[in-house]
Order: structure tokens, then sequence, then C-alpha cells
């Protein structure tokens, strides 16, 4: 325990140096990143072979363009799910943002806390959304066969003994689901996985959005949905959005990865209407908290956030972030919840109170 302590401690000095050092020189740069603006487009391949409409946002043609083709090429196409749609509770809506490690995370345990109370003060949650990063899909949908100059991410398959993909888990939990891979999981030899950024939620989804975002050290795909609620005195409509930012600009260049962060968060903020009621959630990978250059970018984007609870959500970082724009007279609170639930990040958990 004393050796931990004395680790953390040298951690928490070596990124005092790091931030003294480098923000100066990194927030030169980000002054510097310029953005081609998405346009809509369909996605190439496997990436958009779904018979439901997804609207897709896509980078420019070009060079970037056709090696992020070669990303998309190995991985299958968006997953849409129509769960046992639940009327909302009058007056509450809860929100959880959380990366889930590639299927290391228990999202049925954290389901069945929220269903009990258990994660929100002992007040069971009916209504939730859940905005994942790293989900998984395994089965015939990810394709077998992939052209020989295919992209893919090295296999990751951490945590439960018997881990359980994102279209399975929706169904056994009765929620509707949208889905996008960014990646395919390991290569065809030895996974039939990809993974990307999902939706889960207790109410209907509509008006699908898949955002590709510019490419970094991989493709990164974010999701967007509309969900339809009933309280108070009118219906209401809420964007959900589930991102996860690039956490290298190449192999272990994580450090320099900033100005990276930075042009995909202003990506994503010029491709969503965020003048409207929406929640946004995600692993923006802001090493540098929030003085991350991406942070700053969304935070400006939605002045009405104040984060009270600022724990870390990875290790001794703040990696996670939710970010959102209420109804008038809505509020919220985000907190970090208290467990992983076998992930190697803690959920953020958003309650929004609606008058």
């Amino acid at each position: 325990m004393h050796f931990a302590h004395q680790l953390k401690s040298v951690l928490r000095h070596r990124s005092a140096i790091v931030l003294v050092v480098l923000l100066p020189t990194l927030s030169f740069l980000g002054a510097c990143v310029s953005i081609a603006p998405l346009v809509p487009d369909i996605a190439s391949g496997p990436c958009a072979a779904i018979g439901e409409s997804v609207r897709w946002l896509r980078i420019a043609p070009g060079d970037e363009r056709r090696r992020s083709d070669r990303w998309c090429a190995a991985v299958g196409p968006p997953a849409i799910m129509r769960g046992n749609s639940t009327e909302p509770a009058a007056n509450r809506l809860v929100i959880v943002s959380w990366n889930i490690h590639v299927g290391g995370g228990n999202v049925r345990a954290l389901v069945d806390d929220l269903r009990t109370g258990r994660l929100t003060g002992g007040q069971p949650a009916p209504s939730f959304v859940l905005l994942l990063q790293e989900a998984y899909r395994s089965g015939n949908d990810v394709p077998n066969g992939v052209p020989a100059d295919a992209r893919f991410a090295r296999a990751a398959k951490p945590g439960l003994p018997h881990r359980v993909d994102i279209t399975a888990t929706a169904r056994a939990l009765g929620l509707s689901l949208f889905y996008a891979p960014s990646m395919r999981n390991g290569p065809p030899s030895v996974s039939d996985e990809d993974r990307g950024s999902a939706i889960l939620s207790t109410l209907p989804l509509d008006d699908f959005t898949a955002i590709e975002l510019p490419l970094e050290h991989q493709r990164r795909i974010v999701v967007a949905a509309s969900i339809l609620g009933h309280g108070g005195e009118r219906d209401w409509t809420l964007r959900v959005v589930s991102a996860h930012f690039t956490n290298a600009v190449g192999h272990h260049l994580w450090i320099a990865s900033e100005p990276a962060r930075l042009r995909q968060a202003r990506a994503l903020a010029t491709a969503l209407d965020v003048s409207a009621p929406m929640v946004v959630g995600g692993d923006f990978n802001t090493w540098f908290g929030y003085q991350d250059a991406a942070y700053k970018e969304l935070a400006r984007r939605f002045p009405n956030m104040r984060p009270s609870d600022r724990r870390p959500t990875f290790s001794i970082m703040r990696l996670d972030h939710v970010f959102y724009r209420l109804p008038e007279g809505w509020r919220a609170t985000v907190r970090r919840g208290e467990s992983r639930y076998g992930s190697d990040h803690y959920p953020l958990i958003a309650e929004l109170t609606v008058p």
C-alpha cells in the first residue's frame, strides 16, 4: 500500500512537469489546427450494408478518406435493434457514459444497479440511456474475408470469463440499440469481432447518425440518435451522442496527441447541432484533463455545463466527460460511479430532472 501511494505521488509529480513544459507548446500547435467539414456521404463496403437508414457524416474525399476506408473494409455494418420500450419516468432520466473495455465491463451488473437504485442513491431508474465506448460485436455480421490492405486493431479481449457482445447484451436486457464499429478487433485469423461506440436505451431510438472523425491513429466513429419522452407539460426530444477520441497519433505517441484530439473535437462540434437539446458523453482521452484542448473546445460549445465531481475516471486521469445542453427548466447532476464494474474506466452518471 505504501508503494502504491509513492507511485501515485511520482505520477502526479511527473504529470505536473508535463503540463508545465508541454502545454504551452501544444496550445500553440492547437491554435494551428484546422479541419475540412465533414460531408454527408454513404460509407463504402460492408460498413454501410444495413437495411435501416443511417445518416453518415464522413471525412471529405481524398487520401484521408481512402485510408479510413481500409479500416472500414474490415468491419461489419451498424447494428440497430428495437427494445421492449417503456414509458419514461414522468420527471427523471438517467444517462450513463462508460468505456466498457471491449467486454471487460459488466453492462448487465450496471443495468441491474440502475433498475434497483443502487447506482442512483436508492431511487430506481426505470428510464435510462447508456452511452458506451469500446463495445464489441462478434459473429457473422463481421466479415471473414477482408481485402489484403485492410487495417485492423490489435485484438483486445479482457475482463469477464464469458464476454457478451453488445447485440446479445441489448437483446438480453430488452434495450434499444444503435452500434457502429470503428475498427476490427484483431485480424480475421484470430477474431470475428469489431468494436466501436454504442447507445443502449429503455426508450425508442430514432434518427440515427454515424459520424466519421478525422483519421488519426485509428478510425473512430461517433454514434448519435434521438429519444422521445413525455414529461412535464409536453413531449420532448433529446439527442444523445457517444464518442471516443484518439489516444495517440502513432504507436505510443500519446503525449503529442492533443492537437489530434482538438481536430476531432472541432469536427464533432461542427457536425452536431449544439444549439439543440443534447447530451454528449464519451471517452475523450483527455490526457491533460480539464486543461486538454479537446475538453476546452467542447466545453466552449456547451457553456451551461459545470461539472462538480471531477474525480479521475482512468487511473489518475480524467479521460471521460459528459457535455449537455438541456431544454429550458431541466436540471442535471453528473457524478462518477464508485465501481468500474470490471472495466478499466469508471462510468459517469448524469441524472436529468424534467420540470
